[in-house]
């Protein structure tokens, strides 16, 4: 056979088992794996589903410690100064009625020993008058003028007294220095400053509230006010970073100011903190000027419905999903929102559910799935579907 024929044969033989390939390969694979229409997924979602509470709120505030009592020191007479108390320094503690500073008193104890003695020489001629008015020897008019003069004497008497009291500097409280402003041996005229102190007993935090807030808030009236200045009003938990830690100190509102602030429309409540630099207690002192953050126990509110605040769009709206998944943007009526929650008390109802997952660009009416419906996942779905064509193509 020639080289020729044997090529023919080959390439001959080669078509046919190509043919008798393909011809099996119909036979067995023939029947088409059966289709099946794709799932549709939409979009997965969190959802919430809504009750009502009753709630109290706390109303968030801020302000300075500030004394409730302080006082400016000034000299009444002239003198120069001769003893000043070792605790009449910034931060000293002094006690009521304890003497800080004193002026040479050596003049005003000279003009009461005048004053003492014009007083008796003025009796003297006082009586003298009397007697010889009631034996007819002096006219009227002449015990009139002795009974001016020793009265005169004795006003002057009191004056001196008083000078001399004054070169004593005494406060009638409890209190602390903030500032000295003088020292040993300068002299001082009526008028000049001595220094600042303030009580101890009590220090004050003015609270601007807004107008929402007070809507919140049971501040004492006027006519709540007591004769002592105060009132029984909510409690207040001051909080301040003090030596590195997060420090609380307990207070109550005792008064309002009773005027709207012209310039930022706030109305201030007074706080007031009892022993502040706790000399009588064992507490953490809370020093003045610490500037504090407050938060005061506001009203009872009842039938709120409370959500994430980050489940909010905008200011006002909830994505709902309604009992055919539909998605629903409404309008809610929110009473008040702090940090972490929004309060709601109209515009939704208990047990309806709202989207607490974040949607970039909702619409109204379109579908969604929810954690809690019994769909499979995207995943889950393909899977299965695979499961299912491979049995059937083997």
């Amino acid at each position: 056979m020639s080289r020729r024929v044997q090529r023919l044969v080959l390439a001959g033989g080669i078509i046919l088992s190509a043919i008798i390939v393909a011809a099996v390969m119909i036979i067995v694979l023939g029947h088409q794996p059966p289709t099946r229409d794709r799932v549709s997924l939409d979009l997965l979602v969190d959802v919430m589903q809504l009750e009502t509470m009753s709630t109290q709120f706390h109303i968030d505030s801020q302000g300075t410690v500030r004394p409730r009592t302080e006082t400016v020191l000034s000299a009444e007479i002239s003198g120069t100064i001769v003893e000043i108390s070792p605790k009449f320094v910034a931060g000293g503690v002094f006690r009521n009625g304890e003497t800080l500073i004193r002026i040479d008193p050596t003049d005003y104890r000279v003009d009461v020993n005048k004053a003492e003695a014009l007083v008796r020489q003025r009796q003297i001629e006082h009586d003298g008058a009397k007697k010889l008015l009631s034996k007819g020897y002096r006219a009227e008019s002449e015990f009139a003028s002795a009974e001016a003069a020793l009265a005169s004497a004795e006003a002057e008497l009191v004056r001196a007294r008083r000078n001399l009291e004054r070169t004593r500097i005494r406060l009638p409280y409890d209190g602390m220095v903030r500032a000295k402003e003088t020292d040993l041996g300068q002299f001082v005229s009526p008028g000049t400053r001595l220094g600042v102190v303030f009580a101890t007993e009590f220090a004050e935090v003015r609270l601007p509230l807004t107008d929402q807030d007070l809507a919140f808030v049971d501040l004492p009236d006027a006519a709540d006010i007591t004769e002592g200045g105060e009132a029984d009003g909510p409690v207040v938990t001051l909080s301040a970073v003090q030596h590195g830690r997060l420090t609380e100190w307990s207070a109550r509102i005792v008064r309002s100011e009773g005027i709207v602030d012209e310039k930022s429309r706030v109305t201030f409540a007074v706080a007031r903190i009892k022993d502040p630099y706790q000399l009588h207690g064992d507490d953490k002192p809370l020093p003045i000027g610490t500037f504090v953050a407050a938060r005061i126990e506001g009203t009872t509110v009842r039938n709120v419905i409370r959500v994430p605040r980050t489940s909010l769009r905008g200011s006002n709206q909830l994505l709902f999903v309604n009992s055919d998944n539909k998605l629903e943007i409404r309008v809610v009526d929110i009473v008040r929102t702090d940090a972490d929650f929004a309060y709601i008390q109209g515009g939704a109802s208990p047990g309806e559910r709202i989207i607490v997952t974040a949607i970039e660009a909702p619409i109204n009416g379109m579908s969604v799935r929810t954690t809690d419906d019994p769909v499979p996942r995207d995943g889950d779905a393909d899977e299965q579907i695979a499961s299912e064509v491979g049995e059937e193509l083997r």
